[in-house]
Parts: C-alpha cells; sequence; structure tokens
C-alpha cells in the first residue's frame, strides 16, 4: 500500500492481548523476510512447496502454537488461530497446509501410545517433520465413513491395509500418514468399526500420487494408494474401532483454523481491493469515492467482522471447555462466504488486472474456493447447523 494511503483492514493489531499480538507480529515478520509476494506468486506458478517458509516459522517455535502441552505445545486454540489467519493473508498455501499440520499433530500427541508415537509428536510440534492425515475416498468425502472402501485385516502381529484415500494434503513430504481404514463391519452406526493407523510412506505398497488442484498450488494434494500395505500393531493410534469417533475431537478445531485462513484471505483482498479504489480514477475521481464500489467494501468488512466475532466467540469456549461445534461451523460458514465474495469483488475491481495469473487478486480467489467445501461443504455446514441449533430434522 502506498505511504499515505486508506488504513490497511482488519484485524487491529492493538486488538490482540500482548502475547498474541507479538505472536502475529512474529509471524509477520518470519513471512516478510522469507516469503515476500514475488516468492508467493513464483511458488504459486511452480506449483512448490516453501520448505524455507515452514523452516523458518519452526525455528521461531510457531508449530507449538496450540499443541498439545505433552508434546512440548504452547498456548491454545486462540494462538494456532493468529498464526494461520496472518498466513492466509499471504502465502496462502501454507495456511492450508498449517491447518493440516496441527490437526495431525494433535491426532498423534492425543492418541499415539507408544514412545515412537510421542517422538513423532514432538518433532511435529518442533517442525522438523511433516505427516499427512488421509481420510476422504473417491467414494465419498462428507459420508465418508458410510461409503470407506479401505479395509484393515488383522494378520499375525499387526495389520493389512488396502484401498485409496484421496485429498490428502502434504503426503509427498510426509514421513508418515494417519490412514483411516474400516476393521468392522457397520452395525448399528457407520463411524463404528473404524481405527486410525499410522502408516510409513515407505511402508511396502503404499503409493502416493500428486493431484493437479485449481489453488492452494504450493500445497501438495495427493491420492494414496495402499496395496496389501503391512503394518504392526504399534501402528494403531487410539482404540481400535473408535477411530472416526476420536477423529471428531479435530473437526470443530479444524473448522475453526479454515475460518481464521479465510478471514487471512479476506483481509488481503479487501486491503487490495481498498488500495486499488482508492488511487485508481476514472471520470476523474477515484472509484473508491463512487456508491456502489464503496457499499460493497463496506458489506465486506461488516462479514469479515462478523464472522470473527463468531471465530473468537467459539474459540473462547472452546477453552473453556464447552461445546464450540455449533459456533465453530457459523464461522466457517460465514468466513468462507465473506472471503469468496470480497475475493471476487477485488478482481473485479481490478478489472483486466485482476484477471492476470500472477497478481496476488487473482491467487486469493483461486486458493479461497477451498474452504467452501473443505473441511466439510458448506451445504453440510448449513445441515449441521439447523439441526444442532434450530432443531430441526436432519436434512437429506
Amino acid at each position: 500500500m502506498t505511504p499515505g494511503g486508506p488504513p490497511a483492514a482488519f484485524p487491529d493489531p492493538l486488538a490482540d492481548p500482548p502475547e498474541r499480538a507479538a505472536l502475529r507480529a512474529t509471524v509477520r515478520r518470519v513471512v516478510d523476510a522469507v516469503s515476500p509476494p514475488g516468492r508467493i506468486a513464483a511458488l504459486d506458478e511452480a506449483e512448490e512447496y516453501d520448505t524455507d517458509l515452514f523452516d523458518a516459522l519452526a525455528e521461531v517455535g510457531i508449530f507449538s502454537a496450540g499443541a498439545p502441552a505433552a508434546a512440548g505445545g504452547l498456548g491454545d486454540v486462540r494462538d494456532q488461530l493468529v498464526v494461520v489467519e496472518e498466513l492466509g493473508a499471504g502465502p496462502t498455501s501454507m495456511a492450508a497446509y498449517a491447518i493440516a499440520h496441527f490437526a495431525v499433530t494433535q491426532t498423534i500427541a492425543t492418541h499415539g501410545h507408544t514412545p515412537d508415537h510421542a517422538d513423532l509428536a514432538r518433532r511435529l510440534v518442533a517442525g522438523t517433520t511433516h505427516c499427512s492425515f488421509a481420510l476422504s475416498e473417491p467414494a465419498g468425502g462428507t459420508d465418508v465413513a458410510r461409503v470407506m472402501q479401505t479395509r484393515a485385516e488383522r494378520v499375525p502381529g499387526g495389520w493389512r491395509l488396502s484401498g485409496e484415500k484421496r485429498w490428502t494434503s502434504g503426503a509427498t513430504i510426509a514421513e508418515a500418514i494417519v490412514v483411516l481404514a474400516r476393521t468392522s463391519p457397520i452395525d448399528r452406526s457407520p463411524v463404528q468399526g473404524i481405527t486410525m493407523f499410522l502408516v510409513p510412506v515407505d511402508a511396502p505398497g503404499l503409493t502416493i500420487r500428486p493431484i493437479p488442484t485449481f489453488g492452494i498450488r504450493g500445497c501438495s494434494t495427493c491420492e494414496v494408494v495402499l496395496d496389501d500395505v503391512v503394518v504392526d500393531d504399534d501402528a494403531v493410534l487410539g482404540a481400535v474401532d473408535l477411530g472416526m469417533r476420536q477423529v471428531f475431537a479435530t473437526v470443530d478445531r479444524e473448522g475453526l483454523n479454515a475460518a481464521a485462513a479465510c478471514l487471512g484471505v479476506g483481509r488481503a483482498a479487501l486491503d487490495l481491493a481498498v488500495a486499488y479504489v482508492s488511487e485508481r480514477e476514472v471520470f476523474g475521481r477515484p472509484i473508491g469515492g463512487f456508491q456502489a464500489p464503496q457499499h460493497r467494501l463496506v458489506d465486506a468488512a461488516v462479514a469479515l467482522e462478523g464472522a470473527r466475532s463468531l471465530m473468537w466467540r467459539a474459540a473462547e469456549l472452546e477453552v473453556a471447555g464447552a461445546p464450540a461445534g455449533v459456533l465453530a461451523s457459523m464461522a466457517k460458514l460465514a468466513a468462507s462466504e465473506a472471503a469468496e465474495q470480497v475475493a471476487r469483488d477485488a478482481m473485479q475491481f481490478l478489472g483486466g488486472t485482476g484477471y492476470v495469473r500472477d497478481v496476488a487478486a487473482t491467487r486469493l480467489f483461486r486458493d479461497v474456493r477451498l474452504w467452501a467445501f473443505s473441511p466439510l461443504a458448506n451445504e453440510m455446514v448449513r445441515n449441521r447447523i439447523g439441526e444442532a441449533h434450530l432443531g430441526l430434522p436432519r436434512a437429506t
């Protein structure tokens, strides 16, 4: 933004408590030093993961934010939200990866039961390794428990896994992958009878193939094929047959982090749009002086701040130990739709410039589309809110 231009859009760092203001400033400083806008654009175009940025963030302890204390974590979910939002406002692919990293760290730290599991969790918190989480399958994501085809069968001393997973983030750089597989037939509930396994990526029979995607091109999205992959009993995370229920504990946290990423994208897009319409003139006056574009930008700011309030309220509930699922769902829904709208508006205000591939507004629009359907499609989020908050019948 040029000197003398309009103030940056939300959030106001003065609104953070001192420790979170320092954390926000640290993430911004690292991003500015290691991955400025030109580098972000170049890595996005090359579809390359930003190893240098990950390492720099790890060096200052960023991946300890909100992680389980037993693994070396510090703070709580509110610290994760600050980290993810700041990454979302710049290197959005790293924001997407951080969400996955935080989720798999929580899973392994919470449900691991061996010294090797504890060591892996500590290394994830330290940012010296990577792991991935494989749940979705070709036949389903939202209803994956019902249609899950990946199977794990007992063999002497362990388990044999076969099946195919899809939309697994970061598998190409992972040391191991948390794989959910059906271990018992469906009885009363589809979520029963599914188990989590920690599978090394070098296990014989495991194949990883990247999937080319529309956005988030700096973080690999993969299909993972398991062809009679054998693991020992220590590969089980948590309790046999209860893996899907144990995963639910991470869903609300992942939704909150998705909301934070969207707020970062929305904030960045709003800043770009405000700066452009404040300087670009048509008919002898700045575009921002016309009521129609000005009102659209004001509506975007209001929508983003509304989503922010929902997100922080949900985070406070989680920290207090109260149910936060409904508010987390509301925050993810509101933030993803507000951010997508303001990213679209930013491209529109920039006109032809907004259609150039390496312009930040274009990348933000592509990247933010992820969170309209991840970690749960907004249509299903609405169903969840209708049932859990309004007491309506389950929608079909």
